[in-house]
């Protein structure tokens, strides 16, 4: 549920409309691979996840055929601007800034909180060195915290790479990224600080002239809420004590 802050003009660029006429059957699905349980790739090299399981079933509801792309998150809302693929799946919270470039469909999965992760849950917070991915309104807020010092990594694997070999006192993601790294270190990586509520909900990027695609992705979003399988989703990718519709 990464939020990324938009500083350049630069993406008021146009491109074609994917869907123009209804004539396209396949839509290329645009993810960074890299963020589990959201999307990741799996040990037989493709792409996996919750918004993979996601995407394929409203591609289905929505009688479009799927193709999926991997693209690096920093440049992710310009390559689907540009054309490169026709949606963004990625985590991608909705917020006002990128609504000024792309457009999205209703939210599917409720917003998450971000949390700190430490080797120690007394680690120093306010004082200490923060990573975060950059371009993530989680880098925004510890660029903000009083006496704390930013450090960025351009994928969430270094950020927690930072931490453990001593770069970092903490990072700063979504809870929902980091419980399972924390599960599976034995306890050599702890939680440390409060839950804090950056942004809103994820939702399906699209661009802005893709007004048929995300009308179709919002009703297929819309009957997975209604009938569950949205929930059921969610549960499956990340556990019981998820947030739900």
């Amino acid at each position: 549920m990464r939020k990324l802050i938009l500083t350049t003009t630069a993406l008021a660029l146009t491109a074609g409309m994917a869907m123009a006429g209804g004539h396209e059957s396949t839509v290329r699905m645009g993810t960074e691979g890299a963020y589990p349980p959201y999307n990741f790739i799996n040990d037989a090299g493709d792409v996996d996840g919750f918004e993979i399981e996601l995407g394929n079933e409203l591609c289905k509801r929505a009688e479009l055929k799927c193709e999926w792309v991997t693209n690096e998150w920093d440049s992710i809302i310009p390559n689907l601007v540009s054309g490169n693929y026709d949606t963004i799946v990625a985590g991608m919270s909705i917020t006002d800034e990128r609504d000024e470039v792309i457009d999205f469909t209703q939210e599917y999965m409720p917003a998450d909180p971000s949390v700190f992760a430490a080797l120690t849950a007394d680690a120093n917070l306010m004082g200490g060195v923060i990573a975060a991915q950059t371009g993530t309104i989680q880098a925004s807020y510890v660029a903000s915290m009083d006496g704390a010092t930013l450090v960025e990594f351009a994928t969430p694997d270094e950020t927690i790479a930072a931490v453990r070999n001593g770069e970092a006192d903490a990072v700063l993601a979504d809870k929902a990224y980091l419980s399972p790294i924390l599960a599976e270190s034995g306890g050599a990586l702890v939680f440390a600080g409060e839950d804090i509520m950056i942004g809103g909900g994820v939702g399906m990027g699209v661009r802005e002239s893709d007004a048929e695609l995300k009308g179709k992705m919002d009703a297929a979003i819309a009957t997975m809420k209604a009938d569950g399988t949205l929930n059921t989703m969610i549960i499956k990718w990340f556990g019981d004590d998820a947030t739900t519709f």
